[in-house]
């Protein structure tokens, strides 16, 4: 059996999530079908992070086991020909036997992208969050450097997830501002479900608190710090603030030590 990995990057808004589901179009089954089409055999992919309904990827990884002689690029082609155009190969690879795109990822990386002026944007509302008001970068910046660490971030998982260790290590955040738009990157080991969205949703709401508190000039709220360590403390969900919406949301890249 050769074992084959996948770089993939889709548009999400049509889909509900990666994660195979009865009789809603997912990326997994798109994907699936596709191979089993162009190898004529049942083909079973894994995949690096199992992203929501409404969540895009520019960095996915799969990999799948196959007895088929085709060349790494014929899959790479052949997928890309059958496939909708939202969702792209954008490299094909022969790996060893043992790699696993989930459990080999050392870590994964997200974006989350916000359209930062006064008006909407008609070419790219299904790829970024519509915040008119001002976001104070470096206020928000400074003050999500409490989550990075190993922490239990049950207080930012969705309500009814079903994993049973909610410790994840955040190796890095980072946000940033490029007129017109502010992207919120951040890189763990693992992620919770809804994790990112969670994060994104409560730091926005404490950027309204950092406008009204200096009327308007957006300079640090005082309890912050305070507030957000209770929320990670207090390891419930109802304690943090709303989830931003899918659509913001891309998976860019997943990192191996293999």
């Amino acid at each position: 059996m050769r074992n084959i990995k996948l770089v993939l990057e889709y548009d999400g808004t049509n889909y509900n999530g990666w994660q195979i589901q009865p009789n809603l179009p997912t990326v997994q089954a798109t994907l699936e079908n596709a191979l089993t089409k162009l190898t004529k055999t049942p083909i079973q992919i894994i995949g690096a992070g199992r992203t929501d309904s409404g969540v895009h990827a520019e960095g996915q990884v799969a990999n799948f086991h196959t007895t088929s002689e085709m060349p790494p690029t014929a899959f790479q082609k052949g997928l890309n020909a059958t496939m909708p155009k939202d969702i792209v190969v954008c490299s094909a690879t022969e790996v060893s036997p043992e790699f696993h795109a989930r459990f080999s990822a050392t870590s994964r990386r997200y974006r989350y992208t916000i359209l930062n002026r006064e008006y909407p944007s008609a070419l790219s509302r299904q790829t970024s969050y519509f915040f008119p008001a001002e976001i104070g970068v470096k206020q928000v910046n400074d003050l999500c450097q409490i989550l990075v660490g190993k922490h239990d971030f049950s207080s930012f998982q969705k309500m009814g997830s079903d994993r049973k260790n909610p410790v994840c290590e955040i190796y890095e955040i980072h946000w940033r501002k490029k007129d017109p738009y502010v992207y919120f990157e951040i890189e763990a080991d693992s992620f919770l479900r809804g994790m990112v969205r969670a994060i994104t949703g409560t730091v926005l709401t404490f950027n309204r608190k950092f406008l009204l508190a200096s009327g308007g000039k957006n300079m640090k709220y005082p309890d912050a710090d305070t507030q957000l360590r209770r929320i990670l403390e207090a390891k419930d969900r109802a304690a943090a603030g709303m989830s931003a919406p899918a659509h913001g949301l891309s998976l860019i890249c997943v990192k191996y030590s293999i």
